[in-house]
């Protein structure tokens, strides 16, 4: 693109990936928002990220910090990945999770339409937990599935989503609009269900915890994703989609979570020896039985297609793990 590209959210898993894209391109200024207390473990693996990568520190809930950071880049491009996504503590803490994602967003887009840059794109990345319980007969899920979110993360990405959409019809701003079904991949936090996984095999097989994994619920069934190739769609979607449109992202990589887990104990040298035990406070408040998309208009419009296999992903998320726990003291 040739252009100065701000990432929101960059010491996260996602934001991590497409740091690397970013930088990677070698044709954009790379600009990144992170909090005064953001870990940055994530980024260790590029060379002399702090001269390569020019961070801004920004609160995303203090309109001030977010009008600073936006007038000071004045960017081209926003990837907008700054988020809350750990669906579980959102029942505990509906608010934090509407400050961050909802009006966040919305401090975003108004340091954009304050300063006259509407022309700047904008991704805003949402999620298929957005549509919630969906009945089996209207599957596969297509942007007019309607919503039926079952927590407060949900609800609060479908009020990010409808104020990009409100400020691309009100103001002009090139909001580009996607909902991302679920991705995976190495730097994923083990609070979710496959890094879970993934970490508690990597800990077996080191000797530090008896052969149990424990599980929530298993029987979700999911389109999965790489998030190398969920980086690359982002990429895409901003270069090639037009503004206000809503597409859907995601593989046809279909599979359960209970299939996901015997991939990843395939894989371990360990695997006849290991018991798998459900775990009630595992298991989330209300369930997502099927979010499973259709995401051939995406591939349509970007031109748009997954590279990386699951059982690769599984394989690298296991990689990822042992060597963080081969790492510890």
């Amino acid at each position: 693109m040739g252009a100065k590209v701000l990432i929101t959210g960059a010491t996260g898993f996602v934001g991590s990936h497409l740091v690397d894209l970013a930088l990677a391109r070698g044709d954009v200024e790379v600009h990144a928002t992170r909090r005064w207390s953001s870990r940055m473990s994530l980024l260790d693996h590029v060379p002399d990220v702090e001269r390569r990568v020019r961070f801004h520190t920004c609160d995303l809930t203090d309109p001030f910090s977010v009008h600073d950071v936006v007038a000071r880049v004045r960017p081209d491009v926003v990837f907008h990945l700054g988020a809350q996504s750990f669906v579980s503590p959102s029942w505990e803490q509906p608010d934090v999770y509407f400050r961050t994602n909802a009006l966040g967003t919305l401090y975003l887009l108004e340091a954009l339409r304050r300063l006259d840059l509407a022309a700047t794109r904008v991704l805003l990345p949402g999620s298929g937990e957005e549509y919630g319980a969906v009945p089996e007969a209207e599957l596969p899920i297509t942007p007019a599935t309607i919503l039926r979110p079952v927590n407060p993360y949900a609800v609060s990405k479908v009020a990010q989503d409808l104020l990009g959409y409100e400020h691309h019809v009100s103001y002009g701003l090139h909001v580009v609009r996607v909902r991302a079904f679920n991705h995976e991949g190495p730097r994923r936090d083990r609070v979710f269900a496959l890094p879970s996984f993934a970490w508690q095999i990597a800990r077996i097989e080191a000797g530090r915890a008896a052969p149990v994994v424990e599980v929530g619920h298993l029987d979700a069934l999911r389109n999965w994703t790489d998030v190398r190739d969920m980086v690359r769609a982002y990429w895409l979607a901003v270069e090639r989609c037009p503004p206000g449109e809503l597409y859907l992202v995601g593989s046809d990589a279909l599979a359960t979570v209970r299939q996901c887990l015997e991939r990843l104990l395939a894989l371990s040298p360990d695997r006849d020896r290991i018991r798998v035990e459900e775990r009630p406070e595992l298991v989330r408040r209300t369930e997502v039985p099927r979010l499973v998309a259709d995401v051939e208009p995406f591939r349509r419009a970007t031109g748009w297609a997954p590279r990386i296999p699951l059982d690769e992903t599984l394989k690298d998320t296991l990689a990822y793990w042992r060597g963080r726990v081969g790492a510890e003291p």
